[in-house]
């Protein structure tokens, strides 16, 4: 978990919504066509404390899980948690109670992505991407900069190369549509072990184990991205 101060702009943009929320499989799949709602801002300034975490849930399916998630939220005081592995069937933008979800699946119960954000936070939501079952951008406004976050579910130790290239260019499009001025948190579960090299620009004091493959590939993509600690 870790925290960050923002200066976060309320509004009542609903965001971005894609022309096709369906996701299919394989490498060449169709990325969804972002288009901005042009409804008008409130303006209404907050300075806070945002807390952010994630959470592999396993499954969301489970009855009354979704509501469990919920009040462990509340009870860790978190603002914004990505969740992955929620194996919900396409995309959307929903209300739960005082918690608004977004979140990224695919046409079966597989895979699957979430961003669960507060009522504060949720007024604040600039807009947002499904890029694929494992890959969700969500731009949240503030002053003098908006924050940006990505949540993410790699390929596991199992998958095929071609897997994990697909996942990574997702991952490297959802990047592209972040401004480099302004806040940027990657996170989610990304099946790997970065090991404890401390003395790189992309590992922080985090990091356990002993790296493995998928590792080494995170690193590298850390470093040539110029990201400032993963982990």
């Amino acid at each position: 978990m870790s925290k960050n101060t923002f200066n976060i702009e309320r509004n009542d943009v609903k965001g971005w919504s894609a022309s096709s929320r369906s996701v299919s499989s394989g490498r060449n799949r169709h990325m969804p066509q972002v288009i901005p709602d042009r409804q008008q801002a409130t303006a209404c300034k907050l300075r806070q404390i945002i807390r952010v975490g994630t959470w592999n849930i396993r499954t969301l399916l489970q009855k009354g899980k979704l509501d469990n998630v919920k009040m462990e939220m509340e009870t860790l005081n978190i603002n914004i948690l990505g969740l992955s592995e929620v194996r919900w069937k396409g995309a959307n933008d929903i209300q739960t109670g005082k918690f608004r979800f977004l979140y990224s699946g695919r046409a079966t119960h597989e895979r699957g992505v979430g961003l669960l954000v507060d009522q504060e936070v949720s007024e604040a939501v600039k807009g947002y991407w499904p890029v694929s079952d494992r890959v969700l951008l969500l731009k949240i406004s503030g002053k003098p900069m908006d924050l940006n976050i990505i949540q993410v579910y790699a390929p596991t130790s199992t998958s095929s190369e071609e897997e994990i290239k697909t996942f990574y260019e997702e991952l490297k499009k959802a990047m592209s549509e972040c401004t480099s001025q302004d806040p940027l948190i990657i996170m989610g579960d990304f099946n790997a072990k970065v090991g404890q090299h401390r003395n790189e620009k992309a590992v922080g004091k985090n990091g356990l184990g002993i790296r493995n493959e998928r590792g080494e590939q995170l690193v590298t993509i850390s470093l040539m991205s110029h990201v400032k600690k993963f982990f």
